[in-house]
């Protein structure tokens, strides 16, 4: 069955591009109302300084079925965010899911030890990893939690099992902390809203073929099994298409509370709910990397998909 999200507002916190931008398309596709958050706009560029914008984004959602609201808001600034929800509960009078996607892939600091790393590059990292997760959840569940059957979604990298288990020296010890945290976040959520009917769950793409990472691979995402110089892996990657898939299914699943406090990824939910990435496929990255690429196993990626 279609999932049907006309009557559901949402607020997709890092709508600018990558995951978040998938995840308000896909919400958009199902009918719902995305307010799409970020700090570049067509006027003023983010210290990203790429060109992928809120605007577009919110276009974005509204012609794939949608109503795509774009507002700029720089999420470790607190009264930004609550000016924010304010708009949002007087337009609308609800909101129904919170998705936190506030990263900061541009501030990554590869392959050296905590006290080689760029300190500024650092402590940005958790504020906008940790700190804005937890402004923007601080406003917005004041409004989320007056309505039985409210979600919250934190973006992060990796499930809590591939977390507990590996420690990624080439990402280095900010990262870490900031994305390990969100399983944290996720399940104190999740312990404060069930007794109001809402769930909370931590989520994680796989390899995810955003427009950083095409660039990066000197692909497009029509050609980009044909990059010469991404490593074997990438085979696996996935569009943002999946996660947003994935956020759609839990948004449309009348028992999601089954999943509350709990990490999952979008190559997990493809096989509970049944969704597809564009090409049809579901990649399953993390049960890839635990079975096969971390642990020196036999198998093929294009066996995970």
């Amino acid at each position: 069955m279609a999932a049907d999200l006309r009557d559901r507002v949402v607020l997709v916190a890092g709508a600018t591009r990558g995951a978040g931008r998938g995840i308000a398309v896909e919400l958009g596709a199902a009918g719902a109302t995305v307010y799409c958050t970020g700090r570049t706009t067509r006027t003023q560029r983010s210290d990203y300084d790429r060109p992928e914008t809120i605007e577009d984004t919110a276009e974005m959602v509204t012609r794939a079925g949608g109503t795509g609201i774009a507002v700029r808001v720089d999420h470790t600034v607190p009264d930004e965010v609550r000016d924010l929800v304010r708009r949002v509960e007087s337009e609308q009078g609800r909101l129904d899911v919170l998705v936190n996607d506030l990263g900061g892939e541009h501030l990554m600091d590869w392959n050296k030890p905590i006290w080689e790393q760029d300190l500024t590059k650092g402590l940005q990292r958790l504020r906008t990893g940790i700190e804005a997760h937890m402004i923007t959840s601080h406003f917005a569940l004041a409004l989320l939690s007056r309505r039985s059957g409210g979600l919250v979604v934190e973006l992060t990298d990796g499930t809590a099992e591939v977390n507990e288990r590996f420690y990624r020296n080439e990402c280095g010890a900010f990262f870490d902390v900031a994305k390990t945290a969100l399983h944290r976040l996720a399940r104190a959520q999740g312990e404060e809203l069930a007794p109001l009917g809402g769930t909370a769950v931590s989520l994680t793409p796989g390899w995810l073929r955003s427009e950083m990472m095409l660039e990066h691979y000197g692909v497009t995402e029509e050609n980009w099994r044909e990059s010469t110089i991404a490593p074997p892996g990438f085979a696996i990657a996935e569009s943002p298409a999946f996660v947003g898939r994935a956020v759609v299914a839990l948004a449309n699943d009348p028992d999601v509370a089954r999943w509350n406090t709990r990490s999952l990824s979008s190559g997990f939910l493809a096989k509970e709910y049944g969704f597809t990435d564009t090409d049809g496929s579901q990649p399953d990255c993390w049960r890839f990397a635990l079975e096969v690429e971390w642990v020196g196993g036999q198998g093929d990626a294009a066996d995970y998909r």
